[in-house]
C-alpha cells in the first residue's frame, strides 16, 4: 500500500472531499490526522477508518486562527515525530459582490483558504522527511469563475501561485509541492451555494463529480507514484469547466495535463462553418493549460 505507516495530515478531514482522503489514505496505510472544527464529524471520519482497519485520531482545529494552527502542529509533532504528507483542504466561501462585502470577511476567508497553507508548510516542512508530499486542493474557480464569489477565486489563484513558487524553495527529492483543482463535486459546499440553489450558477448532476473520485487524484500526487510532478496543479473536472463559453467566437482549445506530456489541438468544423462570415475582429482564442 502507497502509504504505510505514513502519517497524513488532512484539513478539512470532516466532511466532503477531505473525508474521502482521509478514508482514501487510511485504506492504503496511512496513519491519518483528521483536521476540522466538529467533533462529531470528525469522531464519524475515524471511525469510517478503524472500522475498516486503518489507523486515524481527529484533532480539533480552527484554521481561522494562526495560534490552534500552531498548537495542533507541535501536538503532531509530539506524537508522531514527523508529517510525511500534508493535504490542505478545508476552505470557505463568500457570495456577496465586492462592493458589498465587509473586508473583515474577505481577511477571514484569506486565513482560512490560503494563510493556512502557508503556515501549515512553514510548521510542517522541518519535520518532513525525505520523499513527503504536500498537496494543496485549489479549485477551477482559480482558473475562470462566477460573479459573487471574487474572494474565493482570489484565494485559490493565489494558492496556486504558492504552489509554484514553493517548487522554487523545495527540492522535489525531498519534499514536493502540488495542488489538485476540482469541478464541481458532490459535497455540502457545491449544494449550500446560494448561486447554485437559485439556479444562477448551473450545475448539471450528470457532470458533477463524486469525492470518491477526487480522493483517488489526490492521493495519487500525494503518492510515489507522482515522485517527478512537482509544482503544478492537477485540474479533476471531467472537462465540464474548460470550455471558453465566448460566443461568437473561434474556440481554440489546447490541453494539457500533469500527468502526460501529449498536447491536444481541436478546432471543431462547426465552429469554423459559424465564423465564416465573421469580420476578422469577431475571433477570439482561449487557451486553456490544466
Amino acid at each position: 500500500m502507497r502509504f504505510t505507516d505514513k502519517v497524513c495530515l488532512v484539513t478539512g478531514g470532516t466532511s466532503g472531499i477531505g473525508q474521502a482522503t482521509c478514508i482514501r489514505l487510511g485504506a492504503e496505510g496511512g496513519v491519518v490526522i483528521v483536521l476540522g472544527r466538529d467533533a462529531t464529524d470528525g469522531a464519524e471520519t475515524v471511525g469510517t477508518i478503524t472500522k475498516a482497519g486503518g489507523q486515524a485520531v481527529f484533532m480539533a482545529c480552527d484554521l481561522a486562527k494562526p495560534r490552534a494552527i500552531e498548537s495542533t502542529v507541535k501536538k503532531v509533532i509530539t506524537k508522531y515525530q514527523r508529517v510525511d504528507v500534508l493535504i490542505c483542504d478545508a476552505a470557505m466561501m463568500t457570495f456577496d459582490p465586492l462592493i458589498k462585502l465587509p473586508l473583515d470577511q474577505w481577511d477571514l476567508l484569506m486565513q482560512v483558504n490560503l494563510r493556512s497553507l502557508a503556515q501549515l508548510t512553514q510548521l510542517c516542512l522541518p519535520h518532513m522527511p525525505k520523499g513527503s508530499a504536500i498537496v494543496a486542493i485549489s479549485s477551477v474557480h482559480a482558473h475562470q469563475t462566477t460573479a459573487g464569489v471574487v474572494p474565493y477565486a482570489t484565494s485559490k489563484g493565489a494558492m496556486e501561485a504558492f504552489v509554484r513558487g514553493m517548487s522554487r524553495e523545495l527540492n522535489f527529492r525531498q519534499v514536493r509541492i502540488n495542488a489538485v483543482a476540482p469541478g464541481a463535486v458532490d459535497t455540502p459546499m457545491l449544494w449550500s451555494n446560494p448561486n447554485v440553489k437559485s439556479g444562477a450558477e448551473k450545475i448539471d448532476k450528470a457532470t458533477v463529480g463524486q469525492p470518491e473520485e477526487l480522493a483517488a487524484a489526490i492521493a495519487f500526487m500525494a503518492s510515489s507514484e507522482a515522485s517527478f510532478i512537482h509544482g503544478t496543479t492537477l485540474t479533476v473536472d471531467g472537462a465540464g469547466w474548460r470550455s471558453c463559453n465566448r460566443q461568437p467566437g473561434l474556440r481554440l482549445g489546447i490541453g494539457h495535463s500533469a500527468l502526460s506530456s501529449a498536447a491536444s489541438l481541436a478546432i471543431s468544423k462547426e465552429n469554423l462553418e459559424q465564423q465564416e462570415a465573421l469580420p476578422a475582429e469577431r475571433y477570439s482564442v482561449c487557451l486553456s493549460f490544466s
